[in-house]
Formats: C-alpha cells, structure tokens, sequence
C-alpha cells in the first residue's frame, strides 16, 4: 500500500532556469508527509504537534533527481512505507508527473517528544496507520 498527494509547482519553488530548485523538492516531501498524517493516518500535524506534542522529524534523506519538474507541473508525490521500528519509519518517495519520474528518496522519519527533544515509541493509532501504508 502507498499513500499519494498532488503537488503544483509554483513559482517560489522555480529557480532563473524555470525548474525546481532542489531543496524545494524537500519541502514539497515534507509537505506531502503532512498530507499523509492527515488524509492517510487520520492525525493531522496540529494535533499531533499541538495536542499530543510529538513531532515527526526526518533524520535521513537520500535522494536522486532523474528530470526537471517545471512551473505548472501537477507533481504525484507516493509515500511507502518500507518499516516500521519502535520510534522510527522508513519511507520511499517517488516524485512524478504523468509517466515520468522526476524525483526519488528513501527517508527515515522519527517519533519525538517535542519538550524533551528525544524520540519516542509511536503512538498506537499511528503505528497501526503506518503498518497500513
């Protein structure tokens, strides 16, 4: 199972050649995790940041860019779980528009207490959403 969001380049994510400029590619990933703790685990960042106050920082990130994405491209951004550990997940990206791929990543993601700045195991409800992913 995976999980996908959609993603419009715009403007601010360009640079003077007219294709992303790399770092917006990981603020668009970021977003994208957004999308899928919201839509996909059913914990939207507020509350879990807010609320519960964990947070779910990215500690790796290995990425590979195969072709430049364009202002007004309509980017397909899929989450796959590839594991879960006790406080951690490991992601695959796939950034694509149409057909062609344009970005990929693998990514380990961490539970933490925001006070505490240490990581903690995840949540049960969440856990059991990422298991599904």
């Amino acid at each position: 199972m995976s999980f996908t969001t959609r993603s419009k380049v715009r403007f601010a994510h360009v640079d003077a050649a007219g294709i992303v400029f790399y770092p917006r590619y990981f603020e668009m990933l970021n977003g994208a995790v957004e999308d899928w703790f919201a839509e996909g685990l059913g914990v939207d960042f507020a509350e879990l940041h807010l609320t519960r106050g964990l947070g779910v920082p990215t500690v790796s990130l290995d990425s590979r860019f195969a072709a430049p994405s364009r202002l007004g491209d309509e980017l397909d951004i899929t989450i796959e779980v590839k594991s879960v550990g006790r406080s951690s997940c490991a992601v695959a990206y796939t950034v694509a528009c149409g057909d062609e791929v344009r970005m990929t990543a693998q990514g380990v993601l961490v539970c933490m207490i925001l006070a505490e700045g240490r990581s903690a195991p995840w949540p049960d409800d969440v856990r059991d959403g990422l298991a599904k992913t």
